[in-house]
């Protein structure tokens, strides 16, 4: 009985690392720094952060477009998107379902981690 308990429980462990959206969440947090070391202001889908720091980015397909207004610093920075590789896990394992809820929900995707805006030496 212990072995059918501790398999069942390996693979009901197994199989929920494969979804995204259980894994890895609808948000991603990211680092943010400035390639002068400088603190810079950013805004991006409508909410403010300040960096050097971690801002929480919502997933979805499309890249994040950073927009700084801090003097000396780049107006736009682009952060890129790609798929999750929780995701290709879900596939095998979750079938269709599980990756028709990570994809509708956004958590098929994810962020570099680590954003730099540049700005001009001080």
């Amino acid at each position: 009985m212990n072995k059918k308990l501790l398999s069942v429980a390996f693979l009901a462990t197994f199989m929920a690392t494969g979804c995204a959206t259980i894994v890895k969440g609808r948000t991603q947090q990211v680092n943010l720094t400035s390639s002068n070391g400088q603190a810079v202001d950013v805004e991006v889908d409508g909410q403010k952060f300040q960096g050097p720091g971690v801002i929480t980015l919502k997933k979805d397909s499309k890249e994040k477009l950073l927009k700084s207004n801090t003097p000396g610093c780049t107006e736009n920075t682009v952060v890129n998107s790609s798929v999750e590789p929780a995701f290709f896990g879900n596939i095998i394992l979750g079938g269709l379902l599980g990756s028709t809820t990570d994809a509708s929900t956004g958590s098929m995707w994810r962020y570099q981690d680590q954003v730099v805006v540049n700005c001009a030496a001080k």
